[in-house]
């Protein structure tokens, strides 16, 4: 609906009367940021004037560190002040460059005149207080702008739901302070306000939707009665986006009850990782943890070399009988299983000797006669601690015999004046009656000093062996391949590695026979790239993660390792893998970040991909460059060079990490501005042409994608996903060069939807 000039003028004043609030209460709180960091400092250096403990009066210890950790609170409090201050100052100077982005008029039951909210990032109250200038997004009244349409509404609040009448949605775009783009709707987003987000250049930094949420992304945000959310979307749909609009909305509705720290995502990689990571600070919240499943699986595995899901799309191999045993629900049922029997006694747990100075101080049998010692009723990891606390306490008692042995006078003799002075302690010479009794006195000391290497095995468990245990596990479970798979799992270990699929049932098996590993602090725990993570995977993380609610998202049509599967049935999988109570899906099938022209292509080559939607935003049709081996690099570079033209970021994206290398030692000096990503990267290029493996691209996007290579030489027929994610990465325009005979994941009807341009064919 148009504007008159005449309204558009009083909402431009209206948004220079807010920027003046917005200035007012910038000054403020800068004033306020100064003086907090002024205190902090004072508190910083009060700190560090004082936090020496009196370690010469004994009497004096507990109260000196009583000191230290009162000005350690206060220095945590005075600094975590400031940090709170500086956001709310941040989030005043993002409300400056665009105070708000729409605007709901409505009318209450009794009212007589409609009331007027304008709907922004952020909330802003007048300068006394009493009114506010902009409503958070978040709020419950601005449900109203996302889903309702003219008419009666009704949006959920604390006390209930309520019900108004809509009786005007309007829009708008401001940049620094002025409106460019003013429209009346009666739809979620307006399709024009919409076209002009999607039209823009991507940018290395994800984007924050809130502005142009639509209304089942709206639902999903909302969300807060499901302990189990599942977001099927398809490539383009915007389910990372709303996930972290979800984030912050879960953290304004519940901002007495839950923090930042209470909730984790697991990314695919660092790459994504530092993509996502400016949304929820540009929304004024602190960002959540985050963390790969690379770098979950090595903290939990020190030592060790884990294969991750990058290192098994490198490979390339099909998945074998073992391989989706061991990622099944099944094996984990067979790791349960195998714990009752140790508990039970029909298989014991796997003790190993204990030594000390290269001689055995406890032996394995020593163990086992401990353990079995303890009560049988207990479980194993009750039982295990039991024994640990008993060979503990023998080791103590242990300490006054060794003192008389040989080897403790002989390590007596070589230490130096200075040594034995500091072993002594705070006793004098003169405090003991004879030499002898000061020789026995230092002999204890130094024995308990030496055993604490023993003391310390005990603590960390060394006296079992979880590695072989697990071994004995694969040994016995009733499969043709358990013995094979056992033995290589053994052969590995001593290279110090471990393949992606032992990692679940091995941790879930020393944990659950020592404990740990179960974090009850997290309330969120939100899953991206969910196709790609077994259900194996999953059912642990429920173990590791009790307490907390399950948002789990992704795209079959994109999965690296797995069958893709129907919404219903995904859905019912992912309640049994993870114990949920309160189910819900909500399926993304409209496809915004690409062109009409891309997403139509990019469906065709799917056998179900009737079912996306593509958002009519129009562009050229992807362009297809048959060509002859010979001629390959150079249309390639022709490509990269076309799309440089109109575009900052060039994406040529390859099957791999070889491929990846291979392209861009070709490309080097015949393109300029060239970059090539791998696996430990963390930050994508503003500007240029950027190559990587299609496992990194996923979840990005860029304005131009070139496929470098898309004939049936590289990309087999059981690799439409891999075209797919291929395609769905390009915002604007898609170039495929193809040397020799198009690979069949090109399927017929997507070769309707391309510009054919043939090329030095032979």
């Amino acid at each position: 609906m148009n504007i008159s000039s005449k309204e558009l003028a009083a909402e431009q004043a209206r948004v220079d009367r807010v920027i003046e609030e917005i200035d007012r209460q910038i000054a403020k709180a800068e004033e306020a940021v100064e003086k907090a960091h002024a205190e902090t400092r004072a508190v910083e250096k009060n700190y560090g004037a004082n936090t020496s403990i009196n370690r010469y009066e004994i009497d004096d210890i507990a109260e000196s560190r009583a000191e230290i950790e009162q000005q350690r609170r206060l220095l945590f409090q005075a600094s975590e002040n400031e940090d709170i201050l500086k956001r709310q100052l941040a989030t005043l100077k993002l409300l400056k460059k665009q105070p708000y982005f729409g605007r709901i008029d409505i009318l209450d039951p009794g009212q007589t005149e409609p009331e007027s909210l304008y709907i922004g990032t952020a909330s802003l109250l007048n300068a006394a207080g009493s009114d506010f200038l902009i409503y958070d997004w978040r709020a419950p009244i601005s449900a109203v702008y996302y889903n309702g349409t003219l008419g009666s509404v009704t949006y959920p609040t604390p006390n209930g739901p309520r019900t108004t009448k809509l009786v005007k949605k309007r829009q708008f775009t401001i940049v620094d302070g002025k409106i460019t783009n003013l429209f009346d709707t009666n739809e979620t987003v307006g399709d024009e306000l919409l076209q002009a987000a999607l039209g823009q250049e991507s940018d290395q930094y994800l984007q924050s939707i809130v502005a142009t949420i639509q209304q089942e992304q709206n639902d999903l945000i909302r969300n807060t009665t499901s302990d189990l959310l599942v977001v099927q979307g398809v490539a383009g749909s915007g389910k990372t986006s709303a996930i972290l609009q979800r984030i912050a909305y879960l953290l304004f509705h519940s901002r007495d009850s839950l923090n930042a720290d209470q909730i984790v995502l697991f990314s695919p990689n660092q790459l994504f990782s530092k993509y996502i990571s400016q949304v929820l600070p540009n929304l004024g919240e602190k960002n959540m943890r985050q963390v790969t499943l690379a770098g979950f699986l090595r903290r939990r595995f020190e030592g060790l070399k884990v294969e991750t899901i990058f290192d098994r799309f490198e490979e390339g191999q099909p998945a074998t009988a073992a391989q989706r045993f061991l990622e099944s629900p099944a094996m984990m049922t067979a790791v349960a299983n195998y714990l009752d029997q140790v508990r039970t006694g029909k298989r014991q747990p796997a003790f190993v000797d204990v030594t000390f100075r290269g001689e055995v101080f406890f032996s394995a049998s020593h163990v086992q006669k401990v353990y079995v010692a303890q009560p049988a009723a207990m479980t194993v990891h009750d039982r295990l601690l039991a024994t640990k606390n008993a060979l503990i306490r023998e080791l103590k008692g242990r300490i006054r015999s060794e003192a008389r042995q040989d080897w403790v006078a002989e390590e007596l003799d070589t230490l130096s004046p200075q040594e034995l002075t500091a072993l002594r302690g705070k006793h004098r010479l003169e405090d003991f009656r004879s030499p002898e009794q000061l020789t026995t006195y230092l002999s204890r000391r130094w024995a308990r000093r030496r055993l604490r290497q023993v003391y310390d095995a005990l603590y960390n468990d060394y006296f079992i062996d979880y590695y072989s245990q697990y071994q004995d596990l694969l040994a016995s479970l009733p499969q043709d391949w358990a013995a094979a798979v056992a033995r290589d799992f053994a052969q590995q270990l001593e290279w110090h590695r471990l393949a992606l699929v032992h990692a679940t049932p091995l941790l879930y098996l020393r944990e659950e026979m020592a404990g740990g590993g179960i974090n009850r602090a997290f309330q969120h725990v939100f899953i991206d790239e969910m196709q790609d993570y077994s259900p194996a995977m999953l059912i642990y993380l429920r173990h590791a993660f009790p307490a907390a609610k399950f948002t789990i998202l992704g795209d079959s049509e994109q999965a690296l390792f797995y069958p893709s599967e129907e919404p219903q049935a995904l859905l019912r999988r992912l309640q049994d893998c993870l114990a949920a109570k309160r189910p819900h899906l909500i399926n993304l099938r409209r496809a915004y970040r690409s062109t009409a022209e891309i997403t139509t292509f990019a469906k065709a080559l799917l056998p179900d991909g009737d079912q996306i939607i593509p958002f009519p935003r129009h562009g050229s049709a992807p362009r297809l460059v048959m060509t002859s081996p010979a001629k390959q690099l150079a249309e390639l570079v022709a490509a990269i060079e076309t799309a440089r033209r109109d575009f900052a970021t060039v994406a040529v994206l390859t099957v791999n990490t070889a491929q990846a290398k291979q392209v861009t030692s070709q490309l080097r000096g015949k393109v300029n501005a060239l970059t090539r990503l791998g696996a430990g990267d963390s930050s994508l290029p503003t500007s240029g042409v950027i190559v990587l493996p299609i496992y990194l691209a996923k979840g990005l996007e860029f304005d131009a994608v070139v496929v470098p290579d898309a004939s049936a030489a590289t990309l087999a027929a059981s690799d439409p996903g891999i075209l797919y994610t291929m395609a769905t990465r390009a915002m604007h325009a898609l170039t495929l060069v193809c040397p020799g005979t198009p690979s069949p994941a090109l399927t017929p009807a997507a070769r309707e939807l391309v510009t054919v341009q043939l090329t030095g064919q032979r």
